[in-house]
């Protein structure tokens, strides 16, 4: 079997992955992507080279994690090392412009947005609204910089305050509020084009910030539940905001494994919400997505696993996958 090699910034989210790993009995070496030397005269080892990056990473502190990742997955995708969620997929993690365009040529329903290069062409950006809208970073991950305005004026307050988010990439996306039929939203995970579960999200008690993994739900100085932006119920200890959507079949599945195909998305999680109006509108696709421990515990399949037999299958066509 080819070695596995887990290209990521963040050690806490990796443990379901790792444990993932052990269970299926494969190995897998780490690379941690924060700072290092890449010598491009050098021959990369062979392996299958699994990329986890996330937008949010500049959030912890690993600013440089983003462009390290590019500059490693260009030299191994020009050595002609196989890579799962490469260079290309990078750069749909980083940029909500690219995630959305590429859905819209999809034929996939998706919000009106428009996009403000510069914080001060955000108000001529919002003129295209009538309110409600939101705001949004286009370098995104954890909802960053998502907030709701009821009003131009309210924006124009914010805009010109020392509260204001400034995106990571200078884009700041306005987009159309959309009016959920229900208070949840649904989170379709696929591995190598396959369908593994869909999720619901509480937008009530999650707010914008709907990040399913464990090391995101609770406040690491006060050990509580965040109180996300956007929530409009306070999440108590214990409760859960995630649930698996038992019984989901819908032909957005298809859509998104044609979408996952054609843009060389091997993982991945896409978000989408029904609205009052009968929409079915795609907002959101997480590249490096994690897996919550109480939807695992009840599905028929689990996220790290599939993937785990997925990477392996890369590694080594003859293994046959480990008793669940």
């Amino acid at each position: 079997m080819k070695t596995i090699y887990a290209l990521h910034e963040n050690p806490d989210w990796f443990p379901p992955f790792a444990r993932a790993f052990e269970q299926e009995g494969v190995e897998v070496v780490e690379w941690v992507l924060t700072d290092g030397v890449l010598d491009l005269d050098g021959v990369p080892p062979e392996g299958i080279f699994w990329s986890r990056i996330s937008a949010s990473a500049h959030t912890r502190g690993h600013g440089l994690s983003k462009d390290y990742a590019r500059a490693v997955l260009s030299w191994l995708e020009a050595s002609g090392r196989r890579t799962v969620n490469g260079r290309r997929v990078l750069e749909l993690e980083m940029s909500k412009v690219d995630q959305l365009t590429a859905l819209r040529a999809a034929g996939i329903d998706t919000p009106r947005t428009v996009a403000a290069i510069g914080r001060r062409r955000i108000l001529e950006a919002a003129e295209a609204f009538e309110a409600p809208f939101i705001l949004k970073h286009n370098q995104g991950g954890k909802g960053l910089g998502v907030r709701k305005f009821d009003s131009h004026a309210e924006l124009a307050d914010y805009v010109a305050s020392p509260d204001f988010e400034e995106p990571e990439d200078g884009i700041t996306l306005v987009q159309e509020y959309l009016q959920a039929a229900e208070p949840f939203i649904t989170r379709v995970e696929l591995v190598g084009g396959s369908f593994i579960y869909a999720i619901k999200a509480d937008t009530a008690r999650g707010g914008f910030q709907l990040c399913p993994a464990d090391a995101c739900a609770i406040d690491p100085v006060t050990g509580r539940p965040v109180m996300p932006p956007g929530a409009t119920i306070a999440p108590e200890p214990g409760q859960q905001l995630f649930s698996r959507r038992e019984g989901f079949d819908s032909p957005i599945i298809a859509a998104y494994s044609d979408f996952a195909r054609r843009n060389h998305l091997e993982v991945c999680g896409i978000e989408f919400i029904e609205t009052v109006d009968g929409r079915v509108v795609t907002y959101d696709v997480n590249t490096n997505t994690n897996y919550n421990a109480v939807v695992e515990a009840g599905a028929p399949l689990s996220g790290p696993r599939e993937l785990v037999r997925y990477l392996a299958r890369l590694a080594d066509p003859d293994r046959q996958p480990a008793p669940a």
